[in-house]
């Protein structure tokens, strides 16, 4: 008998709870959100066209990606970064080819095949963006990449 009521009086604490919530103004952990149907989407980032390569601004730095990769996939089966940056495809169609590091091991044991730690693309190369820095930033390119 005691199990019971025990068991109603923690479902009826819970139902309870659950009104509340349901009446009551729930907040995030970030703050209000506005959940206007009015209020503005975020704007869209604007990648920069297709075109030449981005300059580096310090040596080994990994290229950026100077197009759009939304949808592109990289995973275990399959790598559509290879369709055009591979050896066999990138004069065809006319991307930068990928470099011969990415074809060694941590011995530097030259590989027949892309090396399994440089195949997924985007753990170091990242599309680029054109918008304005989320921090304050006075980093200054390497001399010897800018001839200065």
């Amino acid at each position: 008998m005691n199990k019971k009521l025990i068991i109603m009086f923690v479902l009826f604490l819970a139902a309870g709870f659950n009104q509340q919530v349901i009446a009551g103004e729930l907040q995030s952990l970030r703050g209000s959100v506005d959940t206007d149907k009015n209020s503005k989407a975020p704007e869209l980032k604007k990648y920069s066209k297709d075109g030449e390569p981005i300059a580096r601004d310090y040596v080994q730095q990994p290229p950026l990606i100077p197009h759009k990769i939304k949808g592109y996939r990289v995973n275990k089966n399959a790598n559509k970064c290879l369709s055009c940056h591979s050896w066999k495809n990138y004069r065809e169609s006319g991307a930068t080819k990928i470099s011969q590091t990415h074809f060694e091991d941590r011995e530097k044991h030259v590989l027949a095949n892309i090396s399994a730690r440089r195949y997924f693309c985007t753990q170091c190369h990242v599309p680029q963006v054109v918008s304005p820095p989320l921090v304050k930033n006075n980093f200054k390119p390497v001399a010897a990449i800018t001839g200065e």
